[in-house]
């Protein structure tokens, strides 16, 4: 390492496997699939008391394998037809700009989702705009202009499925 770069702790350390057993996983299988799945349901479905479900998912809240439930929506119908995965590089690693780069990226209009990633790229960023030129638009004027960015490259999603089998 040069004598003045500044250091970056390693990350988080590695967290236990959580113990869940079939009826856990059942549980978080039927959740992925639908989480407005009323209790009775779910209870009927894995085969368990409604109590015991009703505790089971309480638990599965508390120990964080189930962190809340989310509203699938077709962004075409609300008017953001245009999807993109844009890819952004930074010409360092200082932690304050890739900190900063996340934290703002994810609050602005159309971001669904950015990810931090290792490999030649640094961040990945899911945007839904209204058209093309909306797009081109949102990239220039709140990615390639940030601290740090070197780089952003944009490829349109043509057609997006849902994974359904998280603990295959």
């Amino acid at each position: 390492m040069p004598k003045n770069a500044p250091h970056l702790s390693p990350g988080p350390s590695p967290r236990e496997r959580p113990v869940l057993d079939d009826v856990d996983r059942a549980l978080v299988d039927a959740l992925v699939r639908d989480g407005r799945t009323p209790n009775v349901e779910l209870a009927r479905s894995v085969g368990i008391a409604e109590s015991t479900c009703l505790a089971r998912v309480r638990s599965l809240r508390e120990r964080g394998i189930v962190t809340g439930v989310t509203a699938d929506v077709d962004l075409a119908r609300l008017g953001l037809p245009v999807q993109a995965m844009v890819t952004v590089r930074f010409s360092g690693h200082l932690r304050a700009d890739v900190d900063a780069f996340g934290e703002e990226v994810t609050g602005l209009p159309g971001v669904l989702a950015a990810y931090n990633i290792s490999g030649a790229n640094d961040f990945l960023v899911h945007v839904a705009t209204a058209t093309p030129e909306a797009l081109r638009d949102f990239v220039l004027d709140n990615l390639t202009g940030r601290p740090g960015v070197v780089h952003a490259e944009t490829s349109l999603v043509f057609h997006a499925t849902r994974g359904r089998a998280v603990l295959g």
